[in-house]
């Protein structure tokens, strides 16, 4: 059941991501519709996979890389599902959806056996902290989605090249609304999930913070989104240079996800 619930998903997103794309180049109101209505589709095929898995495991499926990055998945299309009704914005699922099924089928390409739960994961923590963050990243992911969509519609202002890409794509200022309200959607679920970690260390290896890779650039992730929130409270920090700090904020947030897990020892390793 995990694998055909697993497999549908893909196949699902996939065709959702055929769509959008198609959307880019003809932006009919039925094919945002019908994108949307597959989206929700799959979003639903998901979940079950996860409960599916959740009560195949006994236990918050997010504790190998096959289950994280399902899960990040799942996260990224709950969340776009949520901006893109409240903003009605179809062309989003061309930037947004295209990522999602990269992550899922990334995903696909590791082992989907349910290996024994380490000891330290066996706490009430796992799903608070596993959750907050990925809801958290989520968020991060869609302000960079559309962070890329305000670049590409700078640029054609600037150039004054005002042609059929110009006219599907929102206004600079409603990109840059979103993406505001992305950063403070996700940083306190980032900033909670830090927290709640540190307490699950205390309670696992008695210590609630130890440098570990993983802490350490979970913290560099978090001064990063801060100081791009700081700045857009504080300063007026907008447009362009926004743009650019939620794309760079992007790329460390993947670092420290996938990229720390798999090339620098430590606790959080999946090695």
């Amino acid at each position: 059941m995990n694998a055909l619930l697993f497999n549908s998903t893909l196949v699902i997103y996939a065709v959702v991501t055929a769509i959008y794309l198609l959307y880019l180049l003809k932006p009919k109101e039925s094919l945002g519709k019908v994108g949307l209505w597959l989206t929700l589709a799959g979003f639903v095929v998901h979940c079950g996979f996860t409960v599916n898995r959740y009560l195949e495991a006994g236990h918050t499926p997010i504790t190998n890389l096959h289950e994280s990055l399902s899960f990040f998945s799942l996260a990224i299309v709950g969340i776009f599902i949520l901006f893109e009704r409240r903003y009605k914005i179809s062309i989003l699922g061309s930037f947004m959806m295209p990522l999602a099924l990269l992550v899922m089928a990334i995903s696909a390409s590791f082992s989907s056996v349910i290996p024994p739960l380490n000891p330290a994961l066996k706490s009430k923590w796992l799903a608070v902290h596993t959750i907050m963050a990925f809801l958290g990243y989520a968020a991060f992911a869609i302000s960079f989605g559309v962070s890329i969509m305000y670049l590409i519609q700078s640029h054609f202002l600037k150039t004054r090249r005002l042609g059929p890409m110009f006219q599907k794509l929102p206004a600079l200022d409603l990109l840059d609304d979103i993406s505001y309200r992305c950063l403070t959607f996700g940083f306190p679920l980032l900033t909670f999930a830090i927290i709640s970690g540190a307490i699950w260390a205390e309670t696992a290896w008695g210590t609630y913070w130890s440098w570990d890779p993983k802490e350490t650039w979970s913290l560099i992730t978090w001064f990063i989104y801060a100081a791009l929130l700081h700045g857009r409270l504080t300063t007026g920090w907008r447009g362009r240079k926004a743009a650019m700090l939620s794309i760079f904020g992007f790329v460390i947030m993947l670092f420290t996800f996938l990229g720390v897990n798999l090339l620098l020892p430590g606790l959080h390793s999946y090695k």
